[in-house]
Order: structure tokens, then sequence, then C-alpha cells
């Protein structure tokens, strides 16, 4: 990560605004258009989709020092499919779109550091969306707690099955082969 001056610091503080969450608050509802990025200082959030049978669909997950943003609507300021709720009471420091344009402007390493913040969550949901189709869901499941590895104990086993695309009942059948595995039983 590009370190930042004291200047540059104070600059973006500037622009940026402090929010307490109360868990089950939504940041982001389906419908409305994402108007900023937000940074969890502590809790965690989950972002998912409901399907047209109401069935919830989470997509990704974020805790302590990650970012979060429907970033289709938060660039093209149309309507955005996705929610975001709050698992937790949370801290968290928001940004909105032009100020985050202004600090770009005025702090250009800031745009690099945001670019690769991207890239880097692109790269992830592409990973996951190819292990949804081409892996088993212990492969999936394993690649969660890898890429999860603080929160998988502080989210629901419904929350994390319908991360990896399966029943809860399976997740617990899919814990208890690899806990065989482990032990030697299997």
């Amino acid at each position: 990560m590009l370190p930042f001056t004291e200047e540059e610091i104070d600059l973006i503080a500037q622009y940026c605004t402090t929010a307490s969450i109360k868990k089950g608050q939504m940041l982001l509802r389906e419908g409305d258009i994402c108007r900023g990025y937000t940074f969890v200082v502590s809790g965690c959030f989950r972002m998912y989709a409901v399907d047209e049978k109401g069935k919830e669909h989470n997509i990704s997950f974020a805790a302590e020092n990650e970012w979060i943003a429907d970033i289709g609507s938060f660039y093209s300021e149309k309507p955005s499919t996705l929610n975001i709720k709050a698992l937790e009471s949370s801290s968290v420091i928001q940004i909105e779109q032009k100020d985050l344009y202004h600090l770009y402007e005025n702090i250009t390493k800031l745009n690099r550091v945001f670019k690769v913040m991207v890239e880097n969550k692109y790269v992830e949901l592409q990973r996951h969306l190819v292990q949804n189709f081409s892996s088993t869901a212990q492969t999936r499941y394993l690649s969660f707690l890898e890429q999860y590895p603080k929160i998988k104990d502080r989210l629901s086993n419904a929350q994390i099955a319908s991360y990896l695309g399966i029943t809860p009942e399976f997740l617990s059948k899919v814990r208890k082969d690899i806990m065989l595995e482990e032990t030697g039983k299997a």
C-alpha cells in the first residue's frame, strides 16, 4: 500500500464521514443508488441479492479494515440490484462519489489505491463465481475459510451456506466430512 503524508491524510479526513451502524441496519437497499464507499472500522457486513422467489444469495462479506460498496451502482449512478446489511453493530468511515473524485484529482496515489482495491475485489468475485460453477462444496467451503478467516465464526451457518450456494444442512455434512478426513477416520 502506498504511504500517505500527514497532509494527504488530513485532506482525506476532511471528505470522509464516520457513522455507527446498528446490527441489522441496511447500508444499501436494492433499488437505491450506492452513493459511497464504506470502510469497516469495526463490525461485519454482508452484500447480497434477493431472487424472484425471495431467496437471499450472499455475494461477499466485509469486516474490519475492508471496504464494501456496490461498485457498479456507485460508478454508474444507477439503482443497485444488491443489498448491504450490518451483521453486527459497526463503526464505519464513508466517502461519497463526488468527494472521492475530488480526492483522486488532489491525491493521485489515492486513485491507484482504489484501483488496486477494486481489481482485488474483482479477482475475488471471479474466483468465487468460477468455484460455484466448477468446484465441489467442500472445495468452496475450504476456499471460504481461507478467504474469510477472521469472520468465519461470526457468520451463521445459513449465511455461509448461502455464500457457497448450498443448504445449511449440506454445509453441516461438508464440515463433518472435513473433520473426519482431518482425524483420519474418513
